[in-house]
């Protein structure tokens, strides 16, 4: 199913959510120009490798892939496909939280995506890259801020349909779970379980993050 747009107007320019499609296009751009060597490279180093933080006793700054890597994608369709998911919800989360704190939760959303991979893939030598388990925090807030709104979905080969965003957000995150139960990293290529714990993050925390109605009122 291919989300095509929302039911939820935006009260405001969505300046941080263009702000980081921007970017992601920007440093996967990047990507390209680098030759095989040096993207490996580049993503090795970037990346976050779940095997090399056990028994990691190393700097702080060790840590950088968990929230490097969630800026970095392995194909013009997986970054399209995270910021196309982005700019559908993200720009109504930020209304209901501000440019500042929208931020901050959509990276911390990041980072506990790759904890929770690294989790359940503890020796797995594969990097992990991509802004899906941030956007997943994204997906988790708007499935509890946005319960009315709906989702005009492309169900191929010839179908549209006008589904219940809770419906088609739900759908998605039980996807994810049960492909997470059943198959590993190694076989699937996809973190799963990166999904999983930015979906569950967003719906956690997101009410911390929401702006007072004195803030919305002012604004």
């Amino acid at each position: 199913m291919i989300p095509l747009r929302d039911s939820t107007p935006s009260d405001s320019f969505p300046l941080v959510t263009v702000c980081l499609i921007i970017i992601n296009l920007l440093i996967f751009s990047y990507e390209t120009t680098l030759g095989p060597k040096a993207l490996d490279a580049f993503i090795y180093t970037f990346g976050m490798v779940p095997a090399h933080y056990i028994n990691y006793n190393g700097p702080w700054s060790g840590y950088l892939p968990f929230l490097s890597s969630t800026f970095l994608h392995g194909s013009w369709m997986h970054v399209i496909g995270n910021m196309w998911i982005l700019w559908l919800f993200g720009d109504n989360v930020e209304d209901k939280m501000g440019r500042g704190r929208f931020l901050f939760f959509y990276l911390l959303c990041g980072v506990i995506a790759g904890i929770a991979h690294f989790i359940f893939n503890p020796v797995s030598q594969v990097p992990v890259v991509g802004a899906s388990g941030a956007v997943a925090g994204i997906m988790g807030a708007y499935f509890l801020m946005f319960r009315k709104a709906r989702v005009f979905t492309y169900v191929p080969p010839i179908f549209f349909l006008n589904i219940p965003a809770w419906i088609y957000l739900g759908f998605w995150a039980l996807s994810q779970l049960y492909y997470g139960a059943f198959q590993t990293f190694n076989q699937g290529q996809i973190a799963f379980w990166a999904h999983v714990g930015g979906f569950a993050a967003g719906m956690i925390m997101y009410r911390f993050f929401l702006r007072s109605r004195n803030e919305i009122e002012v604004t």
